[in-house]
């Protein structure tokens, strides 16, 4: 039975060439701890607030309040944005029970879009919903996860894009994988590839004669750590002068550190666009990617990148980077030194690859998903 919060949300466009009016719920969100994923939502609704094809107004938690200026936005009360397990059950619950509340303090809306995967609240019923799937990495290397996170996705990933009227996901990898794994139709699945602020990155073309490898990345076991320490190993008896720095959350459950290895943790983005501008050479060893932005992060900077050929990758870099297999050490060591030898051809191609990812054409791409969905 259809609730009159889930009537009254919907805003009834009379033409599709009108701006669409979208609301983005970011109500899962846990600012400074999302990686790649809180990038993505924080630039979208940027270059979505700029378009001319859009109205949009984000919802957010007390903790994320601003996160979407200049753009409009609302604050939800509740117990949403906390860090943990246990405050994402919370988060999850207060969205649940609360929902009638919060869809009463959401303007009307054509389009419903959960950038961060998870609706929260659930969207009304008559109002199309859009999620962003990202990857379905928990299908894919099912390994990785245990019983209670699959549970989750199973619900709010797996569920949730089957109920979507359209899907928006960041790689054609990502697509085969959902099309794969869950039988979506492909008609309504929209890749957006993310992009890349050249301007906030100043690329360094002079000599590179820092001696250390960057790794920037979050310390989930996808993202491979063992393995490169593995590497480091090895260049520890053939190049004595390379070290690495890791930088990024969760670092901390790190074992086996090698002594050419230096743990900062998470740094402000200043700092790590210099550690960009002056490294010898980026290192991206995943296991598992539906994008990748710090390689093409890395590019916009001047660094040359050797990079793992799982996923999404050898998509998203092209022919400006060494590649290598991310279970092979050897293969990785290798391919460090390569990338650094090569590093003013690699700073060529770096810097016309990135230029192909920009956020306004990732917003346009988002603004036809929102087009396909309202016309469902």
């Amino acid at each position: 039975m259809t609730t009159p919060d889930d009537t009254s949300l919907a805003a009834g466009a009379d033409h599709l060439n009108e701006p669409l009016n979208v609301g983005i719920s970011l109500l899962t969100l846990v600012p400074g701890g999302m990686g790649g994923s809180e990038t993505y939502a924080r630039e979208i609704v940027h270059a979505l607030g700029r378009s001319s094809r859009v109205n949009v107004t984000s919802y957010v938690s007390q903790a994320a309040h601003g996160f979407s200026a200049p753009t409009a936005e609302i604050v939800i009360p509740g117990r949403f944005g906390k860090p943990g397990s246990a405050a994402r059950i919370a988060s999850l619950a207060a969205g649940t029970f609360g929902r009638r509340r919060i869809l009463r303090s959401m303007a009307p809306m054509d389009v419903y879009h959960a950038p961060l995967t998870v609706p929260l609240p659930k969207p009304p019923r008559s109002v199309p919903f859009v999620q962003t799937l990202h990857d379905l990495q928990h299908l894919d290397l099912p390994e990785l996860f245990g019983a209670a996170d699959k549970l989750y996705r199973r619900v709010f990933y797996e569920q949730a894009a089957k109920e979507a009227e359209a899907v928006v996901t960041i790689s054609e990898f990502s697509k085969q994988s959902i099309v794969r794994n869950l039988g979506i139709d492909p008609d309504k699945i929209f890749i957006a590839h993310l992009g890349v602020n050249s301007d906030d990155f100043t690329a360094n073309l002079e000599p590179r004669d820092s001696r250390f490898i960057l790794y920037p990345a979050r310390g989930w076991k996808h993202k491979n750590h063992a393995r490169l320490f593995d590497a480091m190993r090895l260049l520890e008896t053939t190049h004595p002068d390379l070290r690495l720095i890791l930088t990024g959350g969760a670092l901390e459950s790190l074992e086996n550190v090698p002594r050419n290895v230096e743990i900062r943790g998470l740094v402000p983005l200043n700092e790590l666009r210099e550690l960009y501008r002056s490294a010898a050479c980026m290192v991206f060893p995943s296991l598992y990617e539906g994008f990748g932005l710090p390689p093409l992060e890395a590019m916009a900077s001047g660094c040359p990148v050797a990079c793992s050929t799982a996923g999404s990758l050898p998509e998203i870099v092209g022919n400006a980077a060494e590649l290598f297999d991310p279970t092979d050490a050897d293969a990785m060591a290798a391919a460090i030194v390569r990338a650094i030898g090569r590093t003013e051809q690699l700073q060529s191609l770096g810097l016309a690859q990135v230029q192909k990812f920009t956020w306004q054409r990732c917003a346009d791409l988002h603004v036809d998903a929102y087009r396909y969905a309202a016309s469902s």
